[in-house]
């Protein structure tokens, strides 16, 4: 039998790892269209921060324009949990990709609320940064991810 979190894992995450991988390559479209339009909707990213869809979708198309040639993305994930219509996920993102021209290797904390509409997963928040110097943990440190692949 499987758990609500297992469900929502199991539909969200292939969804977002493509379109997490798409906007590496310089593809906002997947982010774009797994993103809620419906406000309220937040973003405290590693470079950029904004409240609203109007402000949102213009920042997620620039940060598309910064990337290119992804190499490698993971979406680790940590914790999870779903309830009726709201979900999060909190975990590690890991990107080899070239960022305005010059090839990087860096890994992020991320934080993603969800919020279901229509029927469907669609993410209300993004938080991202860069861990403390020296704390960046170590590939599968995490429990098994039953969506993970």
């Amino acid at each position: 039998m499987t758990t609500e979190t297992e469900a929502f894992l199991a539909e969200i995450l292939p969804r977002q790892r493509a379109a997490e991988r798409s906007i590496h390559d310089g593809d906002p479209e997947p982010r774009l269209a797994l993103w809620s339009h419906t406000d309220p909707v937040t973003l405290y990213g590693a470079n950029l921060t904004g409240s609203g869809w109007n402000e949102l979708e213009p920042m997620f198309r620039e940060v598309a324009s910064w990337f290119s040639d992804s190499a490698e993305y993971e979406f680790e994930v940590i914790a999870a949990a779903a309830s009726g219509d709201v979900a999060y996920t909190v975990g590690y993102e890991r990107n080899r990709v070239t960022v305005n021209g010059e090839e990087r290797t860096y890994t992020l904390r991320a934080t993603h609320a969800y919020r279901r509409e229509a029927g469907e997963w669609r993410i209300v928040h993004r938080h991202a940064d860069y861990p403390p110097e020296g704390q960046e943990p170590p590939l599968s440190a995490a429990p098994t991810d039953p969506g993970q692949g």
